[in-house]
């Protein structure tokens, strides 16, 4: 049999290798998650761009506000959703990991 400080060491050793094991699982979590985000945001761009130049009337004008413009305020949305999103998750992360 053990004696209690043996037992005790055992089970340090056991929670430390959980939480790293869970460290581990949540930033490939987090990498699949960016790399999903990435993927959908390149089909987006590539479904919406139609190769066409842009026509901008004066030298600096406002290129955003042609007909095609949709398909760039619909992927700065997303990157926007998608970086909130990581920024969320990763606060919760770090605050778990501190506590």
């Amino acid at each position: 049999m053990y004696d209690t400080e043996m037992r005790t060491a055992m089970e340090e050793r056991r929670v430390v290798t959980l939480h790293r094991k869970r460290e581990i699982r949540l930033a490939a979590a987090l990498s699949l998650l960016c790399f999903l985000q990435v993927l959908t945001l390149m089909m987006m761009a590539g479904t919406l761009a139609d190769g066409g130049q842009g026509n901008v009337p004066q030298p600096y004008g406002l290129a955003l506000l042609s007909e095609d413009a949709s398909g760039y305020v619909l992927v700065g949305v997303i990157a926007f959703m998608a970086a909130v999103a990581i920024t969320v998750l990763c606060s919760r992360y770090r605050r778990r990991k501190n506590m």
